[in-house]
């Protein structure tokens, strides 16, 4: 993984510039990237309302940004190329390891900062509980997502169900990659968001009589919004208010939210703990 990173890297500084050099503090265009967790263009379509609304409460302008991937997104941020991030909590454990970042607001939804994962199944697939994964084909997304790795590999592996032992562990990039791989047959099991499985039933993107549900995660931290620490501290305050007081109804139906609350680094501390159950050294990451 650490190759992998240095070649990531060399491809950040290629995108995002040949040098890397200290990031403005108060940069005329703020650049905000997504979470790389669906479609790229859909992302930046269906974001546009949160677009507008900072440029018109932060008075700049805004390029919202996508990454081909997670780990992309951290080197970019690692190298001053983007100003405020949506992450995802493990991204963010591994970007705050090697940026110089910090959360300022996280999702509430349904009054609470926490969401949990779901873990799907082929209908066909003859497993109706987790002990029948055993033996199966099991779909994740990107090895840096919580939802769609870190958490349902935890609630398998809480269960008695560890990866390699027990199934073979696929990575297919997305959250609706994996519902689509489970629905098409090319997975038997998979692991996401239960947003995005809301979102992807919701439009009927995925056939869902060809899924069906076999458990939930408990709740954990909602994705942190985050923000270079060097940027200008008034700025750093305009970017907090502007979330923690966002009442803009079109932004908040796109992330199906009820508003935003404050983050801190410790929240994500489970994170950690949830790395160590499974042996993983974010270290070598």
């Amino acid at each position: 993984m650490k190759k992998l990173f240095a070649a990531l890297g060399i491809a950040a500084l290629t995108v995002f510039g040949t040098v890397a050099h200290a990031a403005d503090p108060d940069p005329d265009t703020l650049k905000v990237a997504l979470l790389p967790d669906e479609n790229a263009s859909e992302l930046i379509k269906r974001n546009k309302p949160l677009k507008e609304y900072l440029e018109k409460t932060l008075n700049k302008k805004v390029e919202l940004v996508v990454t081909t991937d997670y780990s992309s997104m951290i080197e970019a941020m690692r190298f001053g190329r983007i100003d405020v991030a949506y992450f995802g909590p493990l991204s963010y454990v591994l970007a705050k390891s090697k940026s110089d970042i910090e959360p300022f607001a996280a999702m509430l939804k349904d009054g609470k900062p926490t969401y949990r994962s779901v873990i799907i199944a082929n209908t066909k697939a003859g497993v109706n509980s987790y002990a029948d994964i055993k033996g199966k084909k099991v779909a994740y997304g990107d090895r840096v997502s919580t939802s769609s790795h870190l958490i349902p590999k935890t609630v398998l592996a809480e269960a008695g169900i560890e990866a390699d032992r027990d199934y073979s562990a696929h990575f297919v990039g997305t959250h609706d990659a994996v519902a689509i791989n489970v629905a098409n047959g090319n997975a038997d099991v998979g692991g996401l968001s239960e947003d995005i499985w809301g979102y992807l039933n919701d439009r009927k993107l995925v056939d869902a009589s060809k899924v069906k549900v076999l458990g939930f995660s408990k709740g954990f931290p909602q994705f942190p919004w985050t923000m270079r620490s060097n940027l200008k501290p008034e700025l750093k305050q305009k970017i907090r208010l502007a979330f923690i007081d966002l009442k803009d109804v079109e932004v908040l139906k796109n992330f199906k939210a009820d508003g935003f609350t404050a983050a801190t680094d410790k929240d994500y501390d489970v994170i950690r703990d949830m790395a160590k159950i499974l042996k993983i050294d974010l270290e070598k990451m």
